[in-house]
């Protein structure tokens, strides 16, 4: 796809707004689309793509390359004059008073893409994307570590009329904006009400993209006073993005975006079934306002996790799952085994428990966030109906709910030697590299799963995943590039957990076969080349839209 529809599309400027962006600023899956997605659409589409992120207090600016971005130029003197500046005041008012806060921004190509920071006092003193850290709780004690930051909502609302103040103060009207999850959809209704943006940005159209629909995920606000004041939204505005009795930004956004979710199967289970209480009813509402949400499931690139590349992704040696070149990858696992096995001065991550030297063991591994989303104590629990029948050992790499990750270390300090686990709690993603190569199994038991990605970067590194077939998660097919179950339960998680042992021990020949197929899947049908077809499409929409309106 990709030189045809150049041609085809009408759409030849985009910028994107994100909290998160891969390589600078992430907590999760949104930095990796934001950055592949963006690079996809420069190479494949030719657009010019402008990315708006803050700049967080852990980002070095200089060291990573950015420079100062010099504003107006006298470019637009009837809104700006005609001097050039690089500071911006925004309107953030309080309920009972008016206030100020200027930002600034900062600049750096990074492979085709503009990527802008904002540069702000609320921004900069924020050592985590999205919730405080253990330096900021030492400083402040009421910053717990992993709590959400107390001015989120503000600190959503600046990065939004920040994105749209740069883009008046350049003189640039793109032809789409393209908002990434709930901190950043207000904007498509700011550019629509506001005072001097509705003209300025009559020809752009919106896309808002919900990349987690989960209750608490939709940077939602109840203190209706602040979001009235601080967006300077009229009443009757606030008022209608109302979602029970909080203001809440995909509602607010339905009325002027194309908006979508990032799988097909995500976005029918948010209208067509009761999975949608998870999120507090917002597919069924939103379809009952008559927005019907796209789904475009999201893709990958694959060079990102080449294990061709094993210096680049930190990995003990190169393998190809691909053509069968797996010499490689048992020297990986091997490594990681190692590593696990002693006492190893890991940087970023403790370890509780240990492996065994036993590479003919199949080795289960689990990255991510310590949730019941993520179904962690779904898979706690399956441990204890594995650990009569078989021998396995489980490597696990994430932190989070401090319950949880709890429970898992006591999992992983047990002495159980039929079912050994090892915990690295925290984490680093070269280590997480070195994981994802070493496995045979990549356990995905979440209770709901808009799309994922882990699945993606484990089939590229022949570690085959074992899923809960729920959301995105349906694009592993059972039995040919990967395992998969339909209940969420501990039984049905080790019940599949046993098939999957089963066929690797006496069928290995099926597991390469597999784990071929899987990357060939990944290559026909879910590289970003491809799932960007789908993107285009929505932007056209929004285009649309906006000519309409």
């Amino acid at each position: 796809m990709s030189k045809a529809r150049k041609k085809d599309t009408a759409i030849r400027s985009l910028w994107m707004v994100s909290r998160e962006y891969d390589g600078l600023a992430g907590a999760g899956g949104v930095k990796d689309v934001c950055r592949q997605l963006a690079e996809a659409l420069v190479v494949e589409a030719g657009l010019e793509v402008t990315v708006v992120l803050p700049r967080y207090g852990f980002m070095d600016a200089g060291k990573l390359g950015f420079s100062p971005l010099v504003l107006t130029n006298g470019r637009q003197p009837d809104i700006c004059g005609d001097w050039s500046h690089q500071d911006c005041v925004l309107a953030m008012d309080y309920p009972d008073q008016e206030r100020r806060e200027t930002v600034s921004f900062l600049e750096q190509r990074r492979k085709g893409v503009r990527v802008i920071l904002v540069e702000s006092a609320r921004f900069v003193e924020k050592m985590g994307v999205y919730t405080y850290t253990a330096r900021e709780e030492a400083r402040e004690s009421w910053k717990k570590k992993g709590s959400g930051h107390y001015d989120y909502f503000a600190m959503n609302i600046l990065l939004q009329k920040a994105a749209l103040a740069v883009m008046i103060h350049l003189d640039e009207r793109p032809d789409v904006i393209h908002c990434h999850d709930g901190h950043a959809a207000t904007l498509a209704a700011l550019m629509r009400e506001l005072p001097g943006q509705r003209h300025y940005f009559s020809r752009s159209g919106v896309v808002v993209t919900i990349h987690n629909a989960g209750i608490g995920y939709h940077q939602e606000i109840a203190d209706i006073p602040f979001a009235h004041a601080v967006t300077g939204l009229p009443v009757s505005v606030i008022e209608d993005g109302m979602l029970g009795k909080q203001f809440d930004p995909f509602v607010a956004a339905s009325g002027y975006a194309v908006m979508n979710t990032v799988s097909e199967n995500y976005a029918r289970e948010l209208q067509e079934t009761e999975e949608d209480a998870r999120t507090g009813w917002l597919g069924h509402y939103l379809l009952a306002r008559r927005v019907r949400l796209a789904g475009v499931t999201n893709g990958i690139n694959p060079d990102d996790f080449n294990p061709e590349q094993a210096p680049r992704l930190g990995l003990a040696a190169p393998f190809n799952p691909r053509t069968g070149d797996l010499a490689g990858k048992r020297l990986c696992k091997e490594d990681v085994l190692s590593a696990c096995s002693g006492e190893t001065r890991w940087q970023n991550v403790e370890q509780i428990g240990s492996l065994q030297m036993e590479s003919d063991l199949p080795l289960f591994t689990f990255i991510g966030r310590m949730s019941a989303q993520k179904g962690v104590d779904v898979l706690s629990a399956s441990l204890n109906l594995l650990s009569q029948k078989a021998r396995l050992q489980l490597l696990i790499l994430g932190s989070g709910d401090p319950s949880l990750e709890t429970a898992v270390t006591k999992l992983a300090a047990g002495q159980d030697t039929r079912c050994r686990v090892c915990y690295l709690k925290g984490y680093d993603p070269l280590l997480a590299n070195r994981i994802y190569a070493a496995g045979d199994f990549f356990l995905i038991p979440s209770l709901y799963e808009p799309c994922g990605l882990t699945d993606y970067i484990a089939q590229l590194m022949g570690n085959l995943p074992i899923v809960h077939l729920v959301g995105g998660l349906v694009k592993v097919k059972d039995g040919k590039t990967g395992f998969g179950y339909t209940e969420h339960s501990a039984a049905a998680l080790a019940s599949t957990m046993e098939r999957a042992m089963s066929i690797f021990t006496h069928d290995r020949k099926r597991i390469r076969s597999m784990q071929q197929a899987a990357v060939d899947n990944i290559f026909l049908h879910h590289t970003w080349k491809q799932a960007m077809a789908g993107y285009l499409d929505l932007y056209e929409q929004a285009g649309i839209m906006a000519c309409r309106s």
